[in-house]
């Protein structure tokens, strides 16, 4: 893999992801302003040179699979259209546990015909798990289209929703 994408360093880490996720390593890519990418992957990615960015998203991650981390505050740098992006800010404001659906979303951004565009916008999400699209669902109540598969978005949902429940538990 090529280090420069148009004239910048891109940097690299990974990190293994809980077993039950059926991914064996997220794969994370950063320029100096900010993450742009987070990609599944069954092998380790062979080249590591991560920023200080990368390193605070690994220790960040780690923090959301151990339950202890319900908000990123990473730098974010995708690449994606003006409305791309004004959908993935809106995504970063649902809360860890929470769910909305696709109409909800568009209804938030100013239009119920939008649900199919927010649909493409998630699709096209580059940042898995900290654009957290796996929090938007079916208008019916159905999961549907996560580009790491149904059954990952199905795991990270439920991972919420158990961590929400113990944490209950343990104020009582």
């Amino acid at each position: 893999m090529n280090n420069l994408f148009l004239g910048n360093l891109m940097y690299n880490g990974y990190i293994q992801t809980p077993k039950e996720l059926g991914k064996k390593y997220l794969h994370i890519q950063a320029s100096h302003k900010g993450i742009k990418s987070i990609s599944f992957c069954d092998k380790k990615p062979s080249e590591q040179n991560p920023n200080d960015i990368i390193l605070s998203c690994i220790d960040q991650l780690q923090g959301y699979f151990k339950g202890t981390l319900f908000r990123f505050d990473v730098p974010l740098d995708p690449d994606g259209s003006a409305f791309a992006k004004k959908v993935w800010e809106r995504l970063c404001d649902i809360k860890f546990g929470e769910i909305k659906s696709y109409k909800q979303v568009a209804l938030e951004l100013g239009g119920s015909n939008y649900s199919r565009a927010i649909g493409s916008a998630n699709s096209r999400n580059p940042i898995f798990i900290i654009i957290p699209c796996h929090r938007v669902i079916a208008n019916n109540g159905s999961l549907s289209g996560y580009a790491g598969g149904v059954e990952i978005k199905k795991w990270l949902l439920d991972h919420e929703k158990n961590i929400i429940k113990n944490t209950k538990k343990e104020k009582i």
